[in-house]
């Protein structure tokens, strides 16, 4: 490599900053989010209570399965915009190209529905306020958590993830009183195990709604993956990732299903709806003063700490394109304190987009960006199975040997084989239900389109820049042309 290139690899490169507890709060922020504080009681009014913690179980084993696979791929591999280079590299570049534009476009839609959503929230507060204003003042206030400096990005949402699990771990032993009679509940006191046990059995409606809700369920856990994005930017990644997933996984079970558990078992599955929170019925049912205003903070730092990671895992994507030359040189720019704002910056635009189209084009565009979210996390849950399976063949094939992994994933085969089943019965699931059906007819033809795409790209940087086609085709270097 140059002299030149030396020097800029020194002056610009993504600092690995992020600690343990950065990444375990990162990956708990991504997932602590509307899917838990609102989704759970979409499942709970399908499947019943019981169903629902069946569901939410299945769903932290396929998680934890997931995780093993990209744990082991993370520590090989610690790079930014992870998911992209993995699927490029095991199963085709075209591959790594459609997941990497699945993913951004899963957190910029994310993106722009959360400023969205957090005017709303504020407007609780201050009614007179237009939406729009708070859309500007959380929309720079986020930009400035991710450009400002890596560590300043992982400090803020250390804190903002902080409060929601500190929520969660309240409610948790609140509703574990209330359920026991400890705290007095509603006029006739806990249900007790009335709710779960159901009046049409366990599982009223049959297996059937139970595949459907996983979507439900898998848009919740969505987030874990995170860890993945941020090896590239943590220090002493072979040591820190294994601990992550594993304590993140911990955190997840106990947080998401230990949760799910006490909602299932105190509010009635008739009176769970999507619109209203099963959290906010859960407290006002304790009799807990100001329940409104201290869930409508909890959920404003919700929605901040997922924009917050949304714009730095786009953003760290769309550096990965770049950095491999499938979008133009200058995206793929560190400035000295390693930080890709070009490419943050790109991402922000697209959030703002998105916004946009939910105002001006809700019943066309904007369901169209939502529909291809909800196929995008399993696609890019699935890409990181493949690649898992794939890496191991090829790299005892090469002579290696498993002694030389430094954090091996057990139980190979299985766990990457049966991740890949589970996130295909989930697109099956979608595939069947006429309400989420959508999902596929949106999120396949923007696959192929991102196929297409990718091989055109290709075949252009080939025609113009053959001389550095050899240079892109190692993305483990972090040099800037």
């Amino acid at each position: 490599m140059s002299s030149r290139n030396d020097t800029k690899d020194k002056e610009s490169r993504f600092q690995r900053s992020m600690q343990l507890r950065h990444l375990i709060m990162l990956s708990l922020g991504g997932v602590l989010g509307s899917g838990l504080f609102f989704g759970t009681g979409h499942v709970i009014a399908n499947v019943g209570a019981f169903g629902t913690v069946l569901a939410y179980l299945i769903g932290a084993f396929m998680v934890y399965l997931i995780m093993l696979s990209l744990g082991e791929l993370s520590v090989m591999h610690p790079e930014p915009g992870s998911f992209h280079f993995y699927a490029s590299r095991y199963i085709s570049p075209a591959s790594g190209y459609a997941v990497a534009w699945l993913y951004w476009l899963n957190w910029t839609v994310t993106l722009g529905t959360a400023f969205t959503a957090v005017g709303f929230a504020m407007q609780y507060w201050f009614p007179r306020v237009p939406v729009w204003v708070w859309c500007l003042v959380f929309g720079i206030l986020v930009y400035l958590l991710n450009v400002i400096d890596t560590r300043f990005f992982a400090e803020s949402e250390f804190y903002l993830s902080l409060i929601k699990v500190g929520m969660i771990q309240i409610f948790i032993v609140l509703g574990a009183c209330a359920f026991f009679d400890v705290i007095p509940f509603g006029q006739n006191g806990s249900p007790g195990l009335s709710y779960l046990k159901g009046e049409g059995g366990l599982l009223p409606h049959g297996l059937a709604p139970l595949l459907f809700t996983m979507v439900t369920v898998c848009f919740a856990y969505s987030g874990t993956e995170l860890i993945g994005v941020a090896a590239g930017e943590t220090s002493n990644p072979e040591k820190v990732i294994p601990m992550a997933v594993k304590a993140s996984l911990l955190r997840l079970v106990v947080f998401f299903v230990g949760t799910v558990l006490i909602v299932a078992l105190l509010v009635s599955p008739e009176t769970a709806t999507v619109s209203k929170s099963p959290f906010i019925t859960v407290f006002e049912e304790m009799g807990i003063p100001y329940t409104a205003d201290i869930f409508n903070f909890v959920i404003i730092t919700a929605i901040l700490s997922s924009a917050n990671t949304g714009l730095f895992a786009s953003g760290r994507m769309v550096w990965s394109l770049g950095h491999e030359g499938m979008m133009p040189a200058r995206l793929a720019r560190l400035n000295r304190k390693g930080v890709p704002v070009n490419a943050i910056t790109f991402s922000m635009i697209g959030g703002l987009l998105a916004l946009a189209s939910s105002v001006v084009a809700a019943d066309t565009v904007f369901v169209i960006l939502v529909s291809i979210v909800g196929f995008a996390t399993v696609a890019v849950w699935l890409s990181i199975c493949v690649a898992h399976y794939r890496f191991r063949k090829q790299f005892l094939a090469e002579g290696h040997t498993l002694s030389e992994l430094k954090y091996r994933c057990p139980f190979y085969p299985f766990v990457p084989v049966a991740g890949a089943i589970m996130c295909i019965a989930v697109m099956i699931g979608m595939g069947i239900d006429p309400e989420q059906r959508i999902a596929l007819y949106c999120g396949i033809p923007f696959t192929i389109l991102c196929y297409i795409a990718c091989h055109l790209t290709r075949k252009i940087r080939k025609d113009i820049q053959p001389e550095k086609e050899a240079e892109a085709a190692s993305p483990c270097e972090n040099t800037v042309d």
